[in-house]
């Protein structure tokens, strides 16, 4: 199974302790689920980010849904279109 590392890029790296994964994938693959905040160059960002996740997992499909604006919040109706059609949410913003 690969492994996914996060960046936090304001703050330094912490030392923390090793997980050890107890769930498993299954042999259909997840369900990722993208949600775009509509700014600049984050539809690129999440392409990016949707290429790495296969690489490393099965991926049964990609549910891509952006929000309408960066400013406002997800609507309740796109939150549920995600939760039906994602095992796991990536989301991220770019400038």
């Amino acid at each position: 199974m690969g492994k996914i590392f996060l960046v936090a890029p304001d703050a330094p790296p912490e030392e923390v302790a090793q997980v050890k994964a107890t769930r498993t994938l299954g042999t259909k693959g997840i369900r990722l689920g993208v949600l775009d905040n509509s700014k600049g160059n984050a539809d690129h960002l999440l392409n990016f980010i949707v290429e790495g996740v296969k690489k490393e997992f099965k991926v049964a499909s990609v549910a891509m849904k952006r929000k309408p604006a960066s400013s406002a919040p997800a609507t309740t109706k796109l939150l549920d279109e995600l939760e039906q059609e994602a095992d796991v949410v990536v989301s991220a913003m770019a400038d």
